[in-house]
């Protein structure tokens, strides 16, 4: 019996920021973005949109698009970075929400006997989301779950990770009739706790936060979307969890450079030329090519054989991600659904080709893992029209950004736009506060 992803969707804002608009506002050359990091648009949420309604727009797309009843589910299982409570699940929101728009066809409370959770690990959150849904349906074949991947990814403005921003979700239905794609169960794994990228309470004192009630505690902490990060750093981080994990993933696997039976490598991507970037090192360990200088690392990435590599093996999963920016615990499901729906575009067959994961979250993990591609694949991957879509986005100009980003605005930009949003969250019962409420629409 086989297992891995039977279906899947996504969701990607309406809004989108051209890169170009903001590097010429922060000085910087855009050819530098656009052609070094491969970023030509930035999806940005509305002021309605947060984690829970991009994972349940995903969600509701992946039951309606493939006529799935909400009952035979058994968990929904999301990977975010995102958190809107420290307590309850982001999770929780989006299955509620999705609850209400199934009522009429499905009865009240149809996800009522569904185990529903949030896994966090920056960005591979939903890497091991997959992982452990994975093993669920293996231990209950009869059974299935759903993974969400869902993020928004903020920084502060002006900083060096702003031009990097994006924001989607990614659902996959996870089952014993892997239609989209079978996945193997050997998984590399490398871990090491580091300070590369991370989202701290920052703490205050009462006397520096203005107006703040006289019941505050003297030291206050506070959590802001915005990380804390050393990008330079990271990048190593990220270099050195994925050859680790590979090499594991070697080990357990018993292959020998497995990445050249690999038809596609997906990466997480936190701009869309990371992948490519950062897969040199192992490239020439598997190749015997010298790389310990920096001269000799470029002369690798420029190297006739490893630019038809990357032709080959990953451009076709960086463009969507060119288009939209980072979605953290997304990027890489939205690697994946790049490179099917390029294939699909272009009538190529891939049923019973391998592809290789490497996916990354900072803190830091590695998960490198491989599927199969099902026969079935392109009825999976008809329902998307991923780049049509992405085609039919709003643009918002520079002004617009600065102040969504601010939360400086308090009606939608997109006077067209349907589907979930935050109606409003409870500021005065004090057994409420904080409590969010959404619609659709």
């Amino acid at each position: 019996m086989s297992f891995g992803i039977e279906a899947a969707s996504y969701y990607v804002p309406s809004l989108y920021l051209e890169i170009k608009d903001l590097a010429e506002k922060r000085g910087i050359d855009p050819a530098k973005l656009e052609k070094g990091l491969g970023l030509n648009k930035m999806g940005f949420p509305d002021v309605h949109e947060d984690a829970a309604t991009f994972a349940a727009e995903a969600l509701l797309r992946l039951i309606q698009d493939y006529s799935i009843d909400p009952k035979e589910i058994s968990r929904i299982y999301l990977g975010t970075e995102s958190a809107l409570d420290a307590a309850k699940p982001t999770a929780s929101y989006a299955m509620q929400m999705v609850e209400k728009v199934l009522e009429k066809e499905f009865g009240e409370r149809c996800f009522k006997n569904c185990d529903v959770v949030d896994m966090t690990f920056a960005c591979i959150g939903a890497v091991d989301a997959l992982h452990n849904s994975l093993d669920f349906v293996r231990a209950n074949p009869d059974k299935k779950a759903i993974v969400i991947a869902s993020d928004y990814a903020k920084y502060e403005l002006a900083s060096s990770g702003e031009y990097t921003q994006g924001g989607g979700a990614v659902a996959l239905l996870v089952s014993s009739r892997p239609d989209l794609l079978e996945i193997e169960n050997h998984w590399g794994v490398a871990t090491e706790s580091v300070f590369d990228f991370f989202k701290p309470r920052r703490h205050y004192t009462k006397e520096n936060l203005a107006h703040a009630p006289e019941t505050f505690p003297d030291k206050i902490e506070i959590f802001t979307d915005e990380p804390v990060f050393d990008g330079q750093y990271s990048n190593q981080c990220y270099q050195d969890r994925i050859r680790e994990a590979y090499a594991h993933y070697k080990e357990i696997s018993g292959k020998n450079k497995p990445y050249e039976s690999w038809k596609y490598l997906i990466f997480h991507l936190p701009y869309a030329f990371h992948g490519k970037r950062v897969f040199t090192e192992i490239y020439s360990l598997e190749n015997n090519l010298p790389y310990g200088t920096t001269e000799e690392q470029k002369t690798v990435a420029k190297s006739e054989g490893y630019l038809q590599f990357i032709s080959d093996k990953i451009e076709k999963s960086q463009r969507a991600s060119s288009e939209i920016g980072n979605m953290y615990t997304a990027s890489v499901f939205m690697a994946l659904l790049s490179a099917l729906q390029t294939s699909y575009n272009e009538n190529e067959e891939l049923s019973g080709t391998e592809i290789g994961f490497l996916g990354y979250g900072s803190g830091s993990k590695s998960k490198v893992f491989a599927g199969k591609v099902s026969r079935n694949w392109k009825n999976a991957v008809s329902k998307w029209n991923l780049f049509d879509n992405l085609n039919n986005r709003t643009a918002i100009d520079f002004d617009t950004y600065e102040k969504l980003h601010r939360k400086q605005v308090n009606q939608s930009i997109n006077p067209n736009y349907k589907g979930f949003g935050l109606n409003s969250v409870e500021m005065e019962n004090p057994v409420l506060k904080g409590a969010r409420y959404y619609e659709y629409s």
